[in-house]
């Protein structure tokens, strides 16, 4: 049986915990400060499904990076924020959303001088 390494699977477990194709862009919106409505995140997201985003909160509520908060009233009014423990992320979706502009502008180029070459 192969051993795992220890780095390995704390790099998955932080990885799990915030990555996926909604996640990040929910946690940019609530790692800035306000606390949101769920229908106000579904605008935010119009093509997400009422059931992805359910999901993606829940698991981030399950691990202490957002809060839910439930007003007994009709209709029920949800809340979520991020938690302090949630703002712990604040660096590293900084780092992430920096490295994407990177990205995006080295695919830029990278296709230009493809062009560029196709064209000579």
């Amino acid at each position: 049986m192969e051993k795992k390494d220890p780095e390995e699977c704390e790099f998955v477990v932080a990885l799990d915990t915030f990555v996926g194709k909604r996640k990040p862009v929910i946690l940019h919106y609530l790692l800035q400060g306000e606390t949101l409505r769920f229908n106000e995140l579904r605008r935010l997201l119009p093509d997400i499904t009422q059931r992805m985003l359910t999901l993606h909160l829940r698991e981030l509520e399950e691990e202490d990076i957002i809060k839910r908060v439930v007003y007994p009233q009709i209709p029920p009014k949800v809340e979520y924020s991020i938690t302090e423990y949630g703002k712990s992320l604040a660096p590293v979706m900084e780092s992430i959303y920096q490295w994407g502009v990177a990205h995006v502008e080295h695919k830029k180029r990278k296709k230009e001088n493809t062009l560029q070459k196709d064209s000579v």
